[in-house]
């Protein structure tokens, strides 16, 4: 059925402006409701007026895909577009060039993006709540990571100008100065001093507090011996302002740690109970965290890319070509799904240590000239494309199909 009506609306932080258009562009209303429940129903009631029902829903465009508002607009089958601050500014441009701005006029502009190039503009995924609570979870805790990874960071610089025997005593391990023993004894001697006077079983009882169980005497002995070392030391007063200093970021590391630590638990749970996740940790170097993360990105929304060449465009994994007259360049998308891209550089990485097939590919792209960038790239391309296949037919992943050209000497190897 052809749409006949067209609904706009700006959004902000407590209330929101409201335009309907019909398709020759006449404004038939426009409203300003509040960001409460007596605001949504006065929305929805505003759209069933102009004929929005189940089987004719009303497109609307926003300009954001998230919050209370887009969640109870995507109610029912009714198509939500979230249009870029950016392009909806180039649209006001076309009605006129005094370069006035309100929020009326511009939940208009939006309504009539959608009457006028609604096809150009994609429409919020259908996925499933399942799905969107993931991507909710694994984003946070993408996020947990990254900002525990800034603490680390501070933590460190820090050290190296104070405390040099603690950068010796913890960074060289796995998870350096993030390991529950580094931040234990670092709250337990945050200064060199301290350090120097923990005696064996003050060092041990750290160690059991991180959660220590086994070389217990090994290892309070090897802090002891690096702690006590000499070293070059701060004046006094400004060694005890930095020990403060460090006290207090690694309180803030410890909350950071556990929160990443939940929120990867929260991950796990409800990854394993969608559908998808079997398929997705088939592929080799998908694990739990990360196939969330990509769950989380492309959703479980089958019709959401016309083909894997729009999933790969979208992840930034594909080239793009960009030509005018003689002048022809190929080169790496900016614009891109950066934690997709993000993901799929770590997926890659993680693919080529336990999949002979996809390390002989990078092998080969290497020989062929590619920087480990470009190379590790063209992998995930390869991967997401299969990705997409195996999702679309409900296949796992096979190593034998999906290396075969070029590979079968890798694949014999390996066996």
């Amino acid at each position: 059925m052809d749409v006949t009506v067209f609904c706009g609306i700006d959004w902000a932080e407590d209330h929101h402006d409201v335009a309907m258009v019909d398709e020759t562009g006449t404004l038939l209303a426009k409203r300003r409701i509040g960001d409460d429940a007596d605001g949504y129903r006065l929305l929805l009631g505003l759209l069933a007026e102009y004929g929005d029902t189940s089987e004719a829903p009303i497109p609307v465009a926003i300009e954001t895909s998230r919050g209370l508002l887009v969640a109870v607009l995507r109610t029912g089958k009714r198509p939500i577009y979230a249009i870029n601050p950016l392009a909806a500014a180039r649209y006001r441009d076309r009605h006129g060039v005094s370069r006035k701005k309100s929020d009326p006029g511009d939940a208009l502009v939006l309504a009539n993006i959608l009457r006028t190039d609604m096809h150009a503009h994609r429409p919020l995924p259908a996925d499933s709540d399942q799905a969107r609570a993931i991507a909710v979870l694994a984003r946070a805790q993408q996020d947990a990571v990254w900002n525990r990874q800034q603490l680390v960071n501070q933590v460190r610089s820090l050290l190296r100008e104070y405390y040099p025997a603690a950068l010796d005593a913890f960074l060289g391990k796995q998870h350096g100065l993030a390991r529950a023993e580094a931040r234990t004894v670092l709250a337990t001697a945050p200064t060199p001093a301290r350090a120097a006077r923990l005696s064996l079983p003050q060092l041990r009882a750290a160690l059991r507090r991180a959660g220590r169980q086994r070389g217990i005497d090994t290892e309070a002995e090897r802090l002891r011996d690096i702690l006590r070392s000499d070293r070059a030391r701060q004046p006094s007063a400004v060694e005890d302002a930095m020990g403060h200093q460090l006290s207090a970021l690694i309180r803030q590391l410890d909350a950071a740690c556990l929160a990443a630590d939940e929120l990867a638990e929260a991950v796990e749970t409800h990854f394993r109970q969608h559908p998808d996740a079997e398929i997705l940790l088939s592929f080799p170097g998908l694990g739990v965290q990360l196939g969330s993360r990509v769950l989380a990105e492309i959703g479980d929304d089958r019709a959401r890319f016309a083909d894997a060449r729009a999933l790969k465009a979208y992840s930034g994994s594909a080239p793009v070509t960009r030509a005018s007259g003689k002048k022809r360049y190929v080169g790496r998308r900016h614009i891109k799904n950066n934690r997709l891209i993000d993901a799929g550089f770590l997926w890659a990485l993680s693919a080529m240590r336990v999949s002979p097939g996809a390390n002989a590919h990078y092998k080969r792209r290497r020989e062929r000239g590619d920087w480990h960038a470009g190379a590790q790239r063209h992998l995930f391309n390869r991967m997401i494309r299969q990705l997409y296949h195996c999702l679309q037919a409900g296949r796992l992943f096979d190593e034998q199909h999906a290396f075969t050209s070029g590979h079968s000497a890798a694949l014999a190897a390996a066996a």
